[in-house]
């Protein structure tokens, strides 16, 4: 198919596909059908069962798949059971998420499919768009959606609205009597019209040159099947599984030795294997995880904030760059009068209303603003001055006219480019007029002059009228977005503005709410096609707005700062903003956007709004800490057990706690509190800290140095325990103790664990008010505690405990809170929380 029929002539164009002005025939068309394929974009399915078994690539399930097989080895069914239905649960939610979500190509296909007007056998025909083919003369009107790639040879005052893939809110006049040079852009191809855009007004008459996979449309299209980047939170879990896989196997290795030194059987070997790996394993993470994100999803949802791809959630809070799309989202996406200069005002309303094609608010979005502006004016003017006749924009004057009755018999009425309404104004004194449109210009308004006249005719080289004044549009910012701003900035959060407009218009919004401030730069779309990556990354630094960007321009500058370790996220609404949407580490679309923009996003504003958008990242933030905390909730509680059960190991002690009490601290008594970490509420003003480094979200120094903290310390106060307990104590009393130890210990934890910088004494109210639901949750798990050490202590090979056997517990316990209480103090005092 043609490479670039936009600087050929339509006549060269059908003589090089054998087809004429009068169509195809049928016969041909279904020829070309079968060579050129469907007019539908190719589509690549992923099977159900790849998408389920994907939930399992992960270290640390294979770490527990193999504990679950030691487990069945021995003859340890209820370990087995256990294990594997946690893996099955987090496997089955994760396959979930991802088979909704693989809508992306599939509505981008459902977007071309429509029908369309084109010529077979001599005669306008109607046929589904998957039937076009190259050669095919196809016939645009008012509101036809085009389906294909046309060179256009016939236009009369034909607009066509290509924000879905310039993102320019202004519809664009068509000329199909100019030919262009080989390397104009999309947005400036006038005598092309493409697949995936829509008929404003006028009519318009072109041969098909590009069908399916081979329009600019399917070049956007093509981009999807990039893989979306891993969540940071994804990032950070691979990077401590892999960091942790190397403990356990030094683990095993030091069991191994042990079992050599002791001369343990080897039934007694597989059973401390399996309480090592099941110790060593936060065997709930995955699920509380899970739990975490839906809790915070579910809570962005009553603010307007839907989440498709669960861990986007968390994404939204690590975020460091926030690409914003300027229409509709910085924008109200609809264009106003901003301000006008008339010599006669009466005279600029009488124009604006007559030389004006909206009804019921339906049309070309400047008739609208300009009926918007004048009004009830606006009807009791046409109802005053009926049309007699009209003359419909033609790109080539730059104006249009229409003639209606008046008290002085018929007269003209021009709208137009100041410059085209210049010349038929013969020698009026313009100076006022021309200083108030440069100075709309300057300001980013759009602006139009208007013009009446006696009417002398259809030869409109004979029209002489006067200007009457000038009307500045703007598509105004929304209320609150300056707000929005700003709290981005003070969170350290870079907002850049992107949009396919002109840059006096994209550099004068940004200014007003905020974005732009001297000294930033503006990049064009020419401007980055010039740059290399590493000049386009050190251009960006300085620049805040992006002006006449096109959809490769937004998708090279995500991928250039992302390959900078920038966690960018991106919004938009329409086909243009696909590739950028999908590549980005948060793709977020409007909820009126198109399918398209929809399909590949991980999360859709409701209302399109960056307000929204900036409330939805302190949300993600609180999020994000949330998990930070679940993470050293779990991880401590699984270092406190490995210390113990390693230790003894390597002193040759009996095991302190079996492993099917193991998974009970671990999936039961931890999986009671682990749940309600999901509710905590925002600790301090998360959005006057920076972004946390990527690497360090999760598992920075202060975490890993925390975790660590209560682990080796518990674990030490478990070994000393256990230790006495069996010169006190039957073996099988010193585990039960040992084993209630552990888990009151971790409730203590947990209640510590509720605000990560502050010591709990510092502010007693707010530690209670962060999260209530904490402290029922201990109360329900000593509940559970009570029902295994009273009710069923065979089922976990324990013995029920005396009153003086509890004093150990509560003590040994209450020394885990009082040393994590200090280490707050002391962190407090040094100046080293995260606050």
């Amino acid at each position: 198919m043609l490479e670039k029929p936009y600087a050929t002539t339509p006549e060269d164009i059908i003589l090089e596909l054998n087809t004429s002005r009068n169509g195809l025939s049928s016969a041909e068309a279904e020829k070309r059908l079968e060579v050129y394929g469907k007019n539908v974009l190719e589509e690549e399915k992923t099977s159900k069962a790849a998408i389920f078994l994907r939930q399992f690539k992960s270290i640390l399930v294979y770490i527990l798949l193999a504990a679950s097989i030691v487990a069945l080895i021995v003859g340890d069914m209820k370990d087995f059971i256990v294990v594997i239905g946690i893996l099955l649960v987090n496997a089955f939610l994760g396959f979930w998420q991802e088979v909704r979500a693989e809508a992306s190509i599939a509505a981008l296909q459902k977007m071309t499919e429509s029908k369309s007007k084109v010529l077979r056998d001599g005669k306008t025909t109607e046929i589904i768009s998957s039937e076009v083919v190259p050669g095919d003369i196809m016939i645009l009107s008012d509101g036809d959606v085009v389906t294909a790639d046309l060179r256009l040879f016939e236009s009369a005052g034909l607009m066509i609205n290509e924000a879905s893939i310039t993102g320019e809110s202004i519809p664009d006049s068509k000329d199909h009597t100019v030919v262009l040079d080989d390397d104009t852009p999309v947005s400036g191809q006038d005598n092309m019209a493409l697949s995936g855009t829509t008929v404003v007004r006028g009519s318009g008459r072109g041969v098909v040159v590009r069908t399916g996979n081979s329009t600019f449309f399917a070049s956007i299209a093509g981009k999807v099947k990039e893989q979306s980047p891993d969540t940071p939170l994804t990032r950070a879990i691979q990077t401590f599984s892999r960091r942790y896989v190397i403990l356990i196997l030094l683990l095993l290795a030091v069991v191994g030795t042990a079992d050599y030194l002791y001369r343990r059987s080897p039934a007694e070997t597989a059973y401390i294997v399996v309480a090592q790996l099941v110790s060593a394993v936060p065997e709930g993470l995955p699920l509380v995880v899970t739990l975490v994100m839906i809790v915070g999803a579910m809570a962005l949802s009553r603010k307007k904030t839907l989440t498709r791809y669960l861990p986007a959630v968390e994404t939204l809070g690590s975020a460091t760059v926030l690409a914003s799309d300027k229409t509709g989202t910085i924008t109200r996406g609809k264009p106003e009068v901003e301000d006008f200069h008339a010599g006669d005002k009466d005279l600029l309303f009488r124009v604006s209303a007559l030389c004006n094609d909206t009804e019921h608010g339906l049309g070309d979005p400047i008739d609208v603003a300009l009926a918007s502006w004048l009004g009830d004016e606006y009807g009791r003017l046409r109802e005053r001055h009926p049309r007699l006749r009209s003359f419909p924009f033609e790109t080539g004057k730059k104006y249009m006219a229409t003639v209606n009755e008046t008290e002085r018999g018929p007269e003209l009425f021009v709208k137009g480019a100041f410059e085209s309404l210049k010349e038929l104004a013969g020698d009026q004194d313009l100076e006022q007029y021309e200083r108030a449109m440069h100075s709309m210009a300057d300001r980013g308004l759009r602006v139009l002059a208007m013009g009446t006249g006696a009417y002398g005719g259809e030869d409109t080289k004979q029209w002489d009228i006067q200007m009457v004044g000038v009307v500045g549009f703007l598509d105004p910012p929304k209320e609150g977005v300056r707000d929005a701003v700003l709290t981005a900035k003070k969170a350290g959060i870079r907002v850049i503005m992107i949009t396919g407009d002109l840059p006096q218009t994209a550099r004068y919004i940004s200014e007003t709410v905020g974005i732009w401030s001297p000294g930033d730069q503006v990049l064009t779309g020419p401007d980055i096609e010039r740059m290399d990556d590493d000049s386009l990354y050190a251009a960006l630094l300085d620049a805040t707005v992006l002006a006449r960007i096109l959809p490769e321009h937004k998708y090279r500058v995500v991928k250039a700062l992302q390959e900078r370790r920038q966690i960018v996220a991106v919004t938009g609404d329409g086909v243009n903003d696909v590739p950028a949407l999908k590549v980005a580490d948060l793709g977020i679309a409007m909820g009126d956007g198109t399918e398209a923009a929809k399909s590949v996003a991980k999360m859709i504003i409701v209302d399109n709004d960056l307000r929204v958008i900036v409330d939805a990242i302190r949300n993600g933030r609180t999020i994000a800490n949330n998990l930070r905390k679940v993470i050293y909730y779990l991880v401590s509680t699984s270092i406190n057990q490995l210390t113990l059960i390693s230790t003894t190991i390597l002193m040759g002690m009996p095991l302190p706690i079996f492993p099917i009490q193991v998974l009970w601290v671990n999936l039961v008594t931890d999986g009671v509190q682990d749940k309600t970490f999901a509710f905590i509420k925002e600790e301090g003003d998360v959005m006057t800290r920076p972004p946390n480094d990527i690497n360090k979200q999760f598992f920075d120094t202060r975490q890993v140095f925390r975790i660590l903290f209560f682990g080796l310390s518990m674990g030490g106060i478990h070994l000393y325990l256990f230790n006495h307990l069996l010169g006190t104590y039957p073996y099988e009393s010193a585990v039960s103790i040992t084993f209630t130890s552990v888990v009151t210990a971790q409730w203590f934890n947990g209640i510590q664990a509720q605000k990560e910088d502050e010591p709990f004494f510092r502010n007693i109210g707010r530690s209670f008010r962060i999260n209530p639901f904490i402290y029922a949750s201990v109360a329900l798990g000593l509940l559970l505690q009570l029902l295994v050490i009273y009710v069923i202590p065979g089922w976990f090979n324990v013995v029920p405990l005396t009153a003086e056997q509890w004093v150990y517990v509560i003590v040994s316990a209450l020394a885990g809170f009082v040393l994590i209480e200090l280490r707050k103090w002391g962190e407090y005092f040094a100046g080293t929380s995260r606050q």
